[in-house]
Formats: structure tokens, sequence, C-alpha cells
């Protein structure tokens, strides 16, 4: 994620910033300029910001809608007259957002629901109950959250209760994000053969996969071929985890990188090697890698001088980081590809 200068004052803003705090413009983010503008027509705001105060993206140009692009892909929203909802809500669209510049930056394919009903992309933010259940998931496009995932306790009691070392709202939606690129980019085109050597085959029976999983857990030594014991269920979920830490390293790198962060190894590490890096969409994959062990490295260690828990309690082995460049080297030839279809 970038920092953003204010157009009127130059100074730095936050993505999520609404107004600028030094001179007290409104601000929104533009999608089409892919950076904080100063709001000079209130009409241009995201109708959720102006009714709500719940978003800072701007309508696109031209278009008809009062909605933003993110606020249009939110197909189910819970009764936002429960308070409770009401926060939910904000915080899992705050997370989508985040979610989305990754998506725009690195210019993968986001076709709404409306614009391809039967596999476009659209999110359900769902409240459950004790008879009706809400499962975060993904199916043909549409992506279930359970909205109690954005309150902090219930997740923090489901991570202990899951032996997980990383539950969040933003990487449940990396997460299932991935489902959906695996049926856009991987499904029915030449990727398939390669991932399946990676991988695994994805019609093995996921029912099965799943009774096996909470059965017997993950087999021993699983952190030798798989970035999280999840990922050892089923291939579509190796492959969704792999994708959601891609998407963890390049938004983190790009936060690094903005704030002016050093990314000079220790010499133990890479001789004091400086890593350097491009904008987000052209990180090559050892400068990705390389730099990505120096800031959780960082990350880890300031985490562990507050007395909290690594921020990053994962192992990139051998065989996840051939998983990773797999997910890199797709990313990259579906930016070419979309460069070249902008061009036609």
């Amino acid at each position: 994620m970038k920092l953003f200068p204010c157009d009127n004052c130059h100074q730095t803003l936050y993505f999520e910033n609404s107004r600028c705090v030094h001179c007290g413009v409104s601000v929104a983010y533009s999608l089409q300029e892919s950076r904080l503008v100063q709001l000079f027509e209130p009409s241009l705001l995201c109708r959720n910001g102006r009714d709500h105060d719940a978003c800072n993206w701007m309508v696109t140009v031209n278009h008809d809608a009062d909605l933003c692009v993110s606020c249009r892909l939110s197909e189910v929203i819970p009764d936002l007259s429960d308070l409770a909802n009401d926060r939910a809500w904000r915080r899992i669209e705050a997370a989508k957002r985040r979610l989305l510049y990754t998506l725009f930056a690195l210019q993968l394919p986001v076709v709404s629901r409306k614009e391809r009903p039967d596999n476009g992309l659209s999110f359900h933010f769902l409240k459950g109950t004790a008879d009706e259940p809400v499962m975060t998931g993904h199916e043909n496009g549409v992506i279930t959250l359970n909205i109690d995932e954005a309150d902090f306790a219930f997740r923090e009691n489901m991570r202990e209760k899951m032996g997980e070392g990383y539950r969040t709202v933003l990487g449940h939606l990396r997460h299932e994000i991935g489902h959906y690129y695996w049926d856009v980019m991987v499904r029915d085109a030449a990727p398939l053969r390669n991932f399946r050597a990676l991988f695994g085959d994805e019609s093995a029976s996921y029912e099965d996969a799943v009774t096996r999983h909470y059965n017997e857990g993950p087999p021993a030594n699983w952190n030798e071929s798989f970035i999280s014991a999840y990922a050892t269920m089923h291939p579509w979920e190796d492959w969704a985890e792999t994708w959601a830490h891609y998407l963890h390293m390049v938004d983190t790198l790009e936060t690094a990188k903005s704030h002016g962060l050093s990314l000079r190894a220790p010499a133990a590490e890479l001789g004091g090697e400086k890593i350097v890096l491009d904008d987000i969409a052209f990180f090559d994959f050892e400068s990705l890698t390389s730099g990505w062990n120096v800031v959780t490295l960082a990350m880890n260690s300031l985490n562990r001088s507050m007395g909290m828990e690594d921020a990053y309690p994962f192992v990139l082995s051998p065989t996840v980081l051939g998983k990773l460049r797999y997910v890199h080297e797709l990313v990259q030839w579906e930016r070419r590809a979309t460069k070249s279809r902008a061009a036609a």
C-alpha cells in the first residue's frame, strides 16, 4: 500500500483517509488515478461515504451508479440498523478495499456479477444464527463471509480453536479471492497441467478431503511442502492459501517501500545486500522473496520487542517457494495479457 500526498498541502495521506488532518480538505480515492485526490464535488463520493461515512472511494466518472466499484461488488450486506452489524460491515468493507487496491495494482481482471451473471465476482456479508450458521467460502464467483469474523474476540477464539497462527478479515478475503482466480485463470487454461504438478489433482473429492482433514489433521512434516496446515486439505485450498500469501507479500513490500524502509539484509543473511523493489506490478520473483525474508524478519523482531506474537508465523520452504513462483508467473502473464487487450 502506497502513501499519498495531499493535493492541497502535500501532507502525507493514508489509504483510509477521507480528510487531510493538516489542511482539512476532503479527499477520496480515485481508481482511475490510483491515488487519493482532493474531493471538489461531494456527489462524486461513493454513496456509502456520503450516507454512512463508511467509504472513501469515488464513483467512476461517466458511470451512472452512485456506489464505487468496491461497494457495487457487495451484493448482500447485513442489517445495518443493528450497531454490531454496522460495525462489522465497515471493517469488512475497509478490508475489501485493500484487497481490491492490490488486485487493480496487479492489473488482474475484476469482473462483477452484473457484467457476468454466471460467474462474475460478488460478495455476500452475512450474519449467521444458531439454526442457520454462515460458512465463509467461495462458489462460482460469490464470496461469502461470516461477519462475525470482523469481531476480534470471535476471530481470536476461532484462531485458537483451529490452531492457526494467523487469522484476519483481509486474510479471509485474499484466500477466497484465490478460489475466484483459480476459476478465472487456471481451471480451463493451459496452466492447469503445471498447477497439478505443484499442487496435486484438484479433481480428488473435496468432501472426502474435508472429512479426512478434520478427522486426522495435517500430515507429519506438512510445513516442508505447504504454507499452512489448512493448505494440506485439498489442492484447491493449497492454491488459495498460497495465493493469499502472495498478496500478503506484494502488499506488505509495497508498504515497506512506500514508507522508505531499508530492505538491506543483515550481513549474516545476505551479505548486507540491499534489495531494490520496483512498483507492485513489476516485482521480479527473486527480489520479492529476498525482500520478504528481510521484511518479515524485521516485522517479527519488532513484534517480539513489543511482547507480541510474530506478525508472520510461516516458513517458506523450497516447495512452497515453487508454488509462490507459479502464482507470481501466472499473475505476470495475466498482467501482460491485460495490457495487450487494452492496447488492441
